[in-house]
């Protein structure tokens, strides 16, 4: 066979047997394996083998390659017929026609047939037949065959190749080995304002300025060394078609061939300024929703102005602001503020109505409640608007022509940017005037601002800033109407309450009140110290069951109803049970009533109600119950004897704290709470000794869902074991080592401390039912108020006792007692056995009698009588005047 024709074979084989060069092509050294070649080979890809046939018909050449492929040796194939060889034998003939039409006419052909290589694989391979001449003109063939899958499996990553170069909307680029670009589609060259023709082999230092460009440079070249791929490497430059900076995220991976040569580095290549951007608008929001979540769960945690605006503080700063503050109007923050009346202002963000003090114009007194900084506490101040105000607690006002003034009077936010202010502040950015308005009402302004170098507030910051403010308005709003009433809940309840520490004969009186420290409701606690006739003094501490106003006010109803019976001179076991149906008539006629009852000693006494009608809820029971069950103690101390007569309520029971001695709790029956019913109640008088300090409270102080009754109790009589003390620091010393303000109940305290009565401040005489008996009982009563060096009284005295027994003469029966006694004033008492009351009548110009009593109502102080269980006492008090000495000798 000609040698080109052989040459050829050779050449294209890779190294054949005898083989020539072609047209000074040198013949490539036959590799020992496949893919041994040079990166980017098409041998790396696809196996391939040739081979020649001559002008006969016949294999003349036959390449290494091809004897590996097919699986045929060089020895079986030269000179054999490549139609029997390659070609099943129901295609012979036609394999010859097209053998021959190679051979004769010069024509290529191209077609597939099955093989089996050397190791056993079998396959599709396809076969070109390209006709080619010898030095003497006679026509032979060269033949190639390649695996037909490999080819197709190129052929298929060409086109997505393609694919993704000229469709994918997004950038990508291929790297050489020298790190330089050998292919861009049009996305990237138009990213870059360029066109693609002329990004060929550029580098990273020709894409991007320094030093991202380093950062590229040395990326790509980590890539190519390693393999290991780059995600999102992101990059900032500028483009000349595109204003502003872009920022791009690349991707680098190394190409490599089949047995793991790199090749270069491919890229993928997106800008993502508008996906940044959304990024950034998208964490925002999410700061945001995070910001208003936190407010929900932290503004408004109490009921207390100062407290809520504290709060709006601790949410907004440093999280959303560097320097802000609240600002309200004054008269909100009076205790007793009138109903703030709605503006008729304009827009969007609320009405323009100012409260509590507010001008219409905006321009009324304000309060800073609470100020927070990141910027020191130079950054209070107004942003240069002329206020000059920076301390929590001042008052300024703004002038008529402020943007803050124009927000307080529109109710609309407004943003500052920073201008506007006459003297800037230097250390703002921005700033934000949100009006604090609620239910219509605009009650103050919060200002927020950013320190420099921060982001000045746009559209949704200030949308934002909005939803906290109005968030916490209605808390603060929900505040002051909670104020209000709390405090006129409170005022109503103290003014039901003695002022001060009351005087009582023969007792040292000291009382503490103190409201629960939650603050959430005012409550029925109540005590008294009623001044009886005989130097007797009653001794009140009661409990309304529940809280609220209508405790407050049922409190007050029994505290009157207490009074007027102790008036009437009842003993304590007949004031309560009177007590205990008034208690009952409050809860009559359609509401339901107690019915049943558990007695106890104090807190936790159960009772039973009535069905309730129907369509009565749950609730309305339950504030029925929380009304109209009371708990209370009544006891009457008689100065004169140191006796104390108790009567129990339901309530706890009293201490008795004796010099020297642990205090106890005095066996007092316990009873049932007032409004009960059906049970009597039962009476314990006890002597008290001189000095002895007698203690009434109700549960607050001694009760706590933090320990039991009994430990309350127990830790109650060891702090009055104390030492002695003046009375007024035991109340506060008990106060603070119980440390009762839980925030749970309200806290009554009445400690009294005996005080015997001095030798001779009591004078008691029996005197005969006999008519000299009205001259020696002015004899009497007269000598003895000269004993004491109260002689200015005597002639008031003398005439009053006159006609006293002489009523008891004419009107009782039985012995005449009369009992003289001084303390804060001086009494007389003339008893006798005769149960008819004096009734005062008036007298005609015409009755020669009838006109004593009407004396004694004129001359005494005050008078009265009350019943003893032989009959009755009628009394007077007149002032006691200034003691004189008494001259001797």
């Amino acid at each position: 066979m000609p040698g080109d024709v052989a040459g050829a074979a050779g050449a294209a084989g890779g190294g054949g047997s005898g083989g020539a060069p072609i047209g000074g092509w040198g013949a490539a050294p036959a590799p020992e394996e496949w893919g041994s070649s040079a990166a980017g080979s098409v041998y790396d890809f696809i196996r391939v083998a040739a081979f020649a046939i001559g002008a006969d018909g016949r294999i003349s050449q036959w390449s290494d390659r091809a004897a590996e492929f097919f699986g045929i040796p060089a020895e079986e194939a030269a000179g054999a017929d490549p139609v029997t060889t390659f070609i099943p034998r129901e295609l012979w003939r036609r394999g010859r026609q097209r053998l021959q039409e190679v051979l004769e006419d010069g024509r290529e052909w191209v077609g597939s047939s099955p093989y089996t290589d050397r190791d056993g694989r079998e396959g599709v391979a396809e076969v070109y037949l390209m006709p080619a001449r010898s030095d003497d003109g006679r026509r032979g063939a060269v033949c190639m065959a390649a695996d037909l899958r490999a080819l197709r499996r190129v052929e298929t990553d060409l086109a997505a190749s393609e694919a993704v170069f000229g469709q994918a909307p997004t950038g990508f680029v291929l790297f050489n080995r020298e790190l330089r670009l050998q292919r861009v589609n049009e996305a990237f060259a138009r990213g870059l304002g360029l066109a693609a023709a002329d990004l060929y082999g550029l580098t990273a230092t020709d894409l991007l300025p320094r030093p991202e460009a380093d950062q590229l440079q040395q990326a790509l070249a980590q890539v190519l060394e390693t393999g290991d791929a780059v995600v999102d490497l992101q990059f900032t430059g500028t483009v000349p078609t595109r204003p502003g900076r872009r920022r791009w995220a690349v991707s680098l991976y190394r190409l490599e061939s089949p047995n793991g040569r790199s090749m270069g580095v491919a890229g993928h290549i997106a800008d993502i300024t508008g996906q940044q951007r959304v990024e950034r608008e998208a964490a925002s929001a999410r700061r945001s929703l995070a910001l208003l979540n936190e407010a929900g769960a932290h503004i408004g945690s109490t009921l207390d102005l100062e407290t809520t605006a504290r709060e709006l503080l601790d949410v907004t700063v440093p999280h959303f602001c560097d320097v802000a503050t609240v600002d309200l109007y004054s008269g909100l923050l009076a205790a007793d503020t009138a109903p703030i009346d709605s503006g008729n202002g304009s827009g969007g963000g609320g009405s323009g109505g100012s409260g509590g003090g507010g001008a219409p114009d905006g321009t009324g007194e304000l309060r800073r409640v609470a100020a927070a900084s990141t910027a020191g506490a130079g950054a209070f101040g107004d942003g240069g608007f002329g206020v000059g105000i920076a301390e929590v607690g001042g008052t300024f006002c703004y002038s008529a022509g402020s943007p803050q003034a124009k927000a307080l009077r529109t109710g609309r936010s407004l943003n500052l940017r920073g201008t506007g202010t006459p003297e800037p502040d230097p250390v703002i950015q921005s700033s934000v005037v949100v009006p604090m308005a609620a239910r219509g009402t605009v009650l103050g302004l919060v200002h927020l601002s950013r320190a420099k170098g921060s982001e000045p507030f746009d559209v949704r910051d200030l949308a934002v800033a909005e939803e906290l403010v109005s968030r916490a308005a209605v808390c603060i709003d929900n505040a002051r109407l909670y104020r209000r009433e709390h405090e006129r809940a409170l005022i109503l309840q103290r003014s039901l309450l003695p002022p001060g520490n009351p005087a009582a004969s023969g007792l040292d009186i000291a009382c503490r009140y103190r409201p629960g420290s939650s603050g959430t409701e005012v409550g029925g606690d109540w005590f008294d110290v009623i001044p009886l006739p005989g130097n007797r003094t009653a001794l009140v501490i009661g409990d309304v069951m529940g809280r609220g106003l209508r405790a407050a006010v049922a409190m007050g109803q029994l505290r009157t109803a207490v009074r007027t019976l102790a008036m009437l001179d009842m003993e304590p076991a007949e004031v309560l049970g009177a007590l205990d149906e008034i208690a009952r008539g409050l809860g009559s006629g359609d509401e339901p009533v107690p019915t049943g009852s558990s007695a106890g000693a104090g807190a936790g006494v159960t009772v039973g109600m009535t069905p309730a009608k129907e369509g009565d809820g749950e609730g309305e029971r339950d504030d029925l119950i929380e009304v109209y069950l009371a708990t209370c103690i009544y006891a009457v101390y008689d100065a004169v004897t140191r006796r104390c007569t108790f009567a129990n309520a339901g309530h706890l029971p009293p201490v008795l704290v004796q010099d020297g001695e642990q205090a106890l709790m005095l066996d007092v029956p316990p009873g049932i709470p007032l409004g009960v019913g059906g049970e009597p109640f039962e009476e314990v008088t006890v002597e008290l000794p001189d000095g002895a300090l007698l203690g009434l409270y109700t549960d607050g102080l001694v009760e706590s869902r933090k320990h039991q009754l009994e430990e309350g109790l127990q830790a109650f009589r060891d702090v009055l074991s104390g030492p002695v003390r003046q009375l007024e620091d035991v109340c506060d010393h008990v106060l603070t080592s119980l440390d009762p303000h839980h925030g749970e109940d309200d806290i009554a305290l009445l400690m009294a401390r005996v005080r015997a009565l001095p030798e001779g401040t009591v004078g008691d005489w029996m005197l005969p039912a006999e008519p000299t008996s009205v001259a020696q009982a002015r004899e009497l009563a007269c000598g003895w108020l000269r004993e004491q060096g109260l002689g200015e009284a005597v002639d008031t005295v003398e005439l009053l006792v006159s006609e006293l027994v002489t009523n008891a003469l004419r009107h009782g029966t039985g012995d005449i007692r009369l009992r003289m006694l001084w303390d804060r004033t001086v009494a007389c008492e003339v008893w006798d056995q005769g149960y008819a009351q004096p009734r005062r009548r008036r007298a005609r110009a015409t009755d020669e009698g009838g006109r004593g009593l009407q004396l004694v109502s004129l001359l005494a102080e005050r008078w009265g009588s009350r019943r003893t269980p032989t009959g009755k006492i009628v009394w007077f008090e007149v002032p006691a005047p200034e003691r004189r000495a008494i001259p001797v000798g």
